[in-house]
């Protein structure tokens, strides 16, 4: 009952913050990680009301199967954008893009903090720099996508931005297993070929091997079907099952083997939209399907924000410089890349501050280095950091999209029309 109270509160509250949101030219995203930061256990949640909030963190982690469904959609829906046609256009300046500026941000940030090391080593462990710096790299999809969703961005920037998102998940893995293996290294001194190549390179080929599989049985048993509403249900029975499986690990031969959810889920959304013709309208249909389950997603991710490490001086310093330096990294990295490619101007000025966002990803990443001696730090730097970037990144996004020309003005609200651009007035009518 208490859940259920709880989960209705969080979907209403969200979709009226959202109101308030669209009054202050905010998107709907912020509202939502607003609201559930309200709900959460370190506010109104703290309040121990009846199924008003979330008390407790625990609360917040057993909902964590809304988050990972939801994930998963989220994946397959940008899975989608990797058409072929626009993969010939702009997949090698994508490819180029997504590692350059993942590899800078590291490098950067583990600079940064490495330097921050010296100055004061009670500050930071190396081990736990190195491990922040590869953190740095990983870029959330979710809020970049429900941003070019709500404002209907479209242009080659947003084109570009969604293929570097997806392509900055795999990137970070190899990053993330690379660097917690040279830090487990340092602390143990010994180190790890599997940990730190094999591993990650498994993980990926897993993935896509998974997620390939997926997207092609997927549309074979679509074509078994001809109603609307089948296929939908059928759809969505496949992305469950593809979160589901994602989870599953196994070792084989000494090495660890598991899969990464995002990249199984893009991948199967890939296969699918190249070899089905009806992925388009079919790909329609489940976007209107899990509108609500975007809104508990972001609620939910907000109701986890930590408030308590902002009490914390010195996570505060670490988080300004980390948040410092992986903004300068993304910014830099994409300008340049853009600019050795031969990306037009609005993209190559705007693509970095578009990749800022973070969250999910991160924190995943974060829960595996608190094994580290200095993963308790690591942890609270990337909460604060999420905390930051959750609730600033995307009216940065909407604002780099507007800037570029690929979102327009809004006309009429309708939900039941389209928006077209407002007509201007003139004198006498």
């Amino acid at each position: 009952m208490e859940v259920l109270i709880s989960l209705s509160f969080a979907l209403v509250g969200g979709l009226l913050m959202s109101r308030l949101a669209k009054v202050l030219n905010l998107p709907a995203v912020t509202a939502y990680l607003v609201a559930g930061l309200l709900l959460g256990p370190y506010c109104i949640g703290g309040l121990n009301l009846l199924g008003v909030g979330f008390n407790t963190p625990a609360e917040v982690a057993h909902l964590d199967v809304i988050s990972q469904v939801a994930l998963g959609f989220i994946a397959f829906t940008i899975g989608n954008e990797f058409r072929l046609e626009q993969l010939r256009h702009m997949g090698r300046q994508a490819i180029t893009i997504g590692i350059v500026q993942a590899v800078f941000t590291t490098f950067l940030v583990d600079a940064a903090l490495v330097a921050l090391h010296f100055v004061n080593p009670s500050l930071i462990s190396v081990s736990s720099a190195i491990t922040l710096g590869a953190i740095a790299a990983a870029t959330a999809p979710a809020a970049t996508l429900m941003v070019v969703r709500q404002y209907k961005a479209d242009g080659p920037l947003t084109k570009l931005l969604l293929l570097v998102v997806a392509i900055d998940d795999a990137v970070g893995l190899v990053l993330f297993s690379a660097s917690f293996g040279v830090a487990s290294a340092l602390e143990s001194g010994s180190v790890s070929v599997l940990t730190v190549l094999v591993e990650p390179v498994v993980e990926i080929g897993l993935s896509l091997a998974l997620g390939g599989a997926a997207g092609w049985v997927l549309y074979r048993v679509e074509r078994f079907f001809h109603s609307r509403s089948k296929r939908l249900s059928i759809s969505i029975g496949f992305v469950l099952l593809t979160v589901g499986l994602s989870m599953v690990e196994f070792e084989l031969g000494g090495v660890r083997c598991g899969f990464s959810l995002l990249l199984v889920c893009m991948m199967t959304g890939t296969v699918f939209c190249n070899i089905c013709d009806f992925s388009e309208e079919l790909m329609g249909r489940v976007d209107s399907w899990t509108a609500p389950l975007f809104v508990l997603f972001f609620v939910l991710s907000g109701a986890e924000l930590n408030l308590k490490v902002l009490s914390n001086p010195l996570v505060l310093l670490i988080g300004v410089v980390y948040i410092a330096a992986r903004s300068l990294g993304k910014y830099l990295g994409a300008f340049g890349s853009c600019a050795a490619t031969g990306c037009g101007e609005s993209i190559t000025r705007y693509l970095g501050i578009t990749l800022l966002p973070q969250a999910g990803v991160a924190l995943g990443m974060a829960l595996t280095a608190q094994q580290l001696d200095g993963g308790e730090v690591v942890r609270n730097v990337v909460l604060f950091s999420v905390l930051v970037y959750e609730l600033v990144g995307p009216a940065l996004t909407k604002r780099a999209l507007i800037a570029a020309g690929e979102i327009k003005a809004e006309g009429r609200t309708s939900a039941r029309k389209k928006n077209e651009p407002k007509k201007p007035v003139r004198l006498g009518e």
